[in-house]
């Protein structure tokens, strides 16, 4: 019996997708240079990758048994892999709105700002609150709707706010906010 019709042990789940997040609202705040560098990923893909991709396939596809044949079967799954990223990318960027937040003269913390603060515990730190898309907790960069981006939204320098996370709640003090260009 073909395994479509098999049915599957009881307890046994499907496997559903990752939802994508999803910003409140729809929106997907983004700065200048990380929506080029969205737009220059769908442009590789579909100007590049997917036609070279396109080549392997009908190449493959001409050499007779598909049922078996390795490059058209790894080519075909590379397509749907490719089309899968093009329409993110497109959603994506079509949701986004572009933040120029680069020499801002605030001591208020918004989208862009690179804010140090220190806390009893860590000593000083600094963070860079970016957009969905631009996440590098290695070079300190959260997301707007991350809990510290939540807790630190419209302070200014000099106010204390409390950053409650899965960790624990963690009192912090604002000790500088400055926006310089986000690469």
């Amino acid at each position: 019996m073909s395994k479509a019709f098999q049915r599957e042990p009881e307890g046994a789940e499907a496997l559903e997708p990752l939802p994508a997040l999803v910003a409140p609202h729809g929106r997907n705040y983004i700065s200048p240079a990380g929506f080029a560098r969205l737009k220059a990923e769908l442009r590789a893909l579909v100007e590049d990758e997917r036609p070279r991709v396109v080549q392997t396939v009908a190449w493959a596809a001409s050499n007779g048994d598909r049922s078996e044949n390795g490059d058209y079967l790894y080519g075909k799954k590379r397509l749907r892999e490719i089309d899968r990223r093009v329409r993110f990318l497109i959603k994506r960027l079509e949701a986004s709105e572009v933040v120029h937040s680069a020499g801002r003269d605030s001591d208020q913390v918004f989208f862009g700002a690179t804010v140090t603060v220190a806390s009893a515990a860590g000593g000083e730190r600094s963070v860079t609150i970016v957009g969905l898309d631009e996440v590098d907790p290695g070079r300190g960069r959260v997301s707007w709707i991350s809990p510290i981006a939540k807790a630190l939204l419209k302070a200014r320098a000099g106010d204390r706010v409390l950053l409650r996370s899965p960790a624990g709640a963690e009192d912090l003090e604002i000790l500088a906010v400055h926006y310089a260009a986000i690469d």
